[in-house]
C-alpha cells in the first residue's frame, strides 16, 4: 500500500487537504471518501485497510473547515462550498485513474453532500455507497427552532448552536476515546450559518431523490441517535434506481464502519461492489 498526501485549491482559494492510498499493483477501481460532520478523511482506515488489498485505490480529503484543511471549524458561506470541492477533488481523481470505474462513499453529512453531488453528477459514477445518511429532518426538531436557527444564520452565523453528543458514534468505547482525543475533530458547537445550511441541503434531498438513478447501496444501524435512520429509508424509496440495496444494522450506532461488527459491514460492501464490477 501507498499512502500519498497533498492539498489543492478550493472554494474560495482555500487550502484543502486530501490524501489516498494506492494498492501495490495497479488500481482496478476507486473509491472517493466524503467524510462526516466535524471529522476528517484519516477516520477512515477500516475502509482503506480493507479495501486497499483487494486492488482499490482509495481517495479522500478534508472539507473546508475541517481537518487539515483551510477555514473556521465548521464555518461555510453556503452549502455549495461542499459540493464545488468535491467537484474539483473529483476531477482530480478522474485525471490521475483515467478510465477507472469510480465508486462515491459518502457517510452521515458526507452522504448529504454527497447525494446533492450526484443529482448533476451520477454519470461520471460506477455506484455509490451511503452510510448513515444526513438526509432527513428529525422530527424531534419543532418549526420554532428552525425559525430561531434561521434567523441565527443571519443575525449571529458564527454562533454554536449544537454540540455533537460523542457517545453515540459507536458501541465500541474505544472509538469514542479515539474520537474524543483526536485534535483534527472538531468538539464545538456547530455553527449557525452551518445548520441551516445543512437544514436546507435535506429538505432539497427530500424533494429531488427521485432523481437518483445510479446503483447504491445505503448502510444504517438502527441504534442510531446522531441522524434520522429514517433518511436511508427515504432514499431507498424515493430514489428511481433499479439496482439499490437498502441494509438495516440492527443493534449498531452511527459509525457503521467503526462498530465492532464492522467486518460483516466491509464485506456486505465488498461484495456488493464486485457485483458492480
Amino acid at each position: 500500500m501507498n499512502h500519498i498526501e497533498g492539498s489543492f485549491k478550493g472554494i474560495r482559494d482555500a487550502n484543502i487537504y486530501y490524501q489516498a492510498w494506492q494498492p501495490d499493483g495497479d488500481a482496478h477501481a476507486v473509491l472517493l471518501i466524503v467524510h462526516g460532520l466535524g471529522e476528517h478523511s484519516g477516520r477512515y482506515m477500516n475502509v482503506v485497510n480493507h479495501f486497499t488489498p483487494l486492488g482499490y485505490a482509495v481517495y479522500g480529503f478534508d472539507h473546508i473547515g475541517h481537518g487539515r484543511s483551510d477555514g473556521r471549524r465548521e464555518y461555510l458561506e453556503r452549502f455549495t462550498d461542499y459540493t464545488e470541492t468535491l467537484r474539483i477533488y473529483h476531477k482530480m481523481i478522474k485525471a490521475n485513474q483515467a478510465g477507472k470505474p469510480i465508486f462515491l462513499l459518502g457517510h452521515s453529512m458526507g452522504g448529504l453532500i454527497g447525494s446533492h453531488y450526484l443529482l448533476d453528477h451520477q454519470d461520471e459514477f460506477k455506484g455509490t455507497i451511503i452510510s448513515a445518511p444526513a438526509v432527513k429532518v428529525s422530527e424531534s426538531i419543532s418549526k420554532l427552532t428552525i425559525i430561531i436557527g434561521k434567523l441565527l444564520a443571519v443575525m449571529a452565523p458564527k454562533m454554536g448552536l449544537l454540540a455533537l453528543d460523542v457517545d453515540a458514534i459507536s458501541c465500541d468505547p474505544e472509538v469514542v476515546k479515539n474520537y474524543v482525543n483526536d485534535p483534527l475533530v472538531f468538539h464545538g458547537k456547530t455553527p449557525a450559518r452551518l445548520a441551516s445550511e445543512l437544514l436546507k441541503a435535506m429538505l432539497h434531498i427530500s424533494a429531488e431523490a427521485w432523481r437518483i438513478y445510479l446503483p447504491f447501496i445505503v448502510l444504517q444501524g438502527s441504534e442510531d441517535k446522531l441522524v434520522d435512520p429514517g433518511g436511508a429509508q427515504m432514499l431507498y424509496d424515493k430514489s428511481r434506481s433499479k439496482d439499490k440495496t437498502l441494509k438495516i444494522y440492527d443493534g449498531l450506532y452511527h459509525e457503521v464502519f467503526n462498530e465492532p461488527e464492522r467486518d460483516r459491514v466491509l464485506n456486505d460492501v465488498e461484495n456488493w461492489l464486485a457485483g458492480r464490477l
